[in-house]
């Protein structure tokens, strides 16, 4: 029960990764504020975790607007406030080559992935001041960290500025117990990887020649999450397959 008492915050809770970290962070006691665009799949997650004894309420909103992040952060205060964050929401965006994107796309892109982050940690960092601790963990990307992939520089862009945001939280609130770490997962099996011929292209690039199962990329993040890190901060765990570390 690595989370026993701990309220924590999850966007992109309805599906792929976020629905799996929501699952275990409840069987390990957390307190669940759920974040995503869709009611009606976050109520499912809830549900789920209701049948398995755990707690969690859903809180719809975009994450590229800040009243959504306010209203997360205020849904912690019945329990005391916020102790964790998990930033998970993102989007890929339109592929294309750079000189063929259209300016909107790299908006939409760096306002899902970046200044989603930014806006998330805005709200939630001074709810975790009043508990005089806290741990912050965002979904970066291995491509833009390991790798460019064709037609994907806006998205490599913004989850490569998560690595920049996480180390400016460590020095502003370091002191202050507030901990904050990007976790880096290469390829995943939920629905941004595509089809199957995409999928198994992805699993070509990774030294484990597979792509991870979501609930893969939630035990690292709840290694994050945990006190299990307490002396990790301002840096990346790269859960992905080895991709950083091959090129077959």
């Amino acid at each position: 029960m690595l989370l026993e008492g701990k309220t924590v915050i999850i966007t992109g809770a309805s599906s792929g990764i976020g629905r799996a970290a929501a699952r275990l962070f409840a069987r390990h006691g957390a307190r669940l504020v759920l974040g995503g665009r869709d009611r009606a799949r976050l109520d499912a997650v809830v549900a789920e975790i209701a049948a398995d004894n755990g707690t969690a309420r859903a809180v719809a909103g975009d994450v590229a607007d800040a009243a959504t992040h306010e209203a997360l952060v205020a849904a912690c205060a019945p329990w005391g406030g916020l102790d964790i964050a998990f930033n998970n929401a993102g989007t890929v965006g339109a592929l294309a080559p750079l000189a063929d994107q259209a300016p909107g796309n790299w908006d939409a892109v760096m306002a899902a992935n970046l200044t989603a982050a930014f806006l998330g940690a805005r709200a939630q960092i001074p709810s975790m001041l009043e508990r005089g601790k806290g741990a912050l963990i965002f979904t970066s990307s291995f491509v833009g960290n390991s790798v460019g992939l064709p037609g994907m520089a806006c998205y490599g862009a913004a989850k490569a500025g998560l690595l920049g945001l996480v180390r400016g939280i460590t020095a502003d609130y370091g002191a202050a117990g507030i901990r904050a770490n990007a976790l880096i997962p290469g390829g995943t099996d939920t629905a941004m990887a595509g089809d199957a011929e995409s999928k198994a292209w992805a699993a070509s690039l990774h030294a484990m020649k597979r792509i991870a199962d979501p609930d893969e990329i939630a035990q690292a993040a709840l290694f994050l999450a945990s006190d299990m890190a307490s002396f990790v901060s301002g840096s990346a765990l790269w859960a992905e397959g080895g991709n950083a570390a091959v090129k077959l």
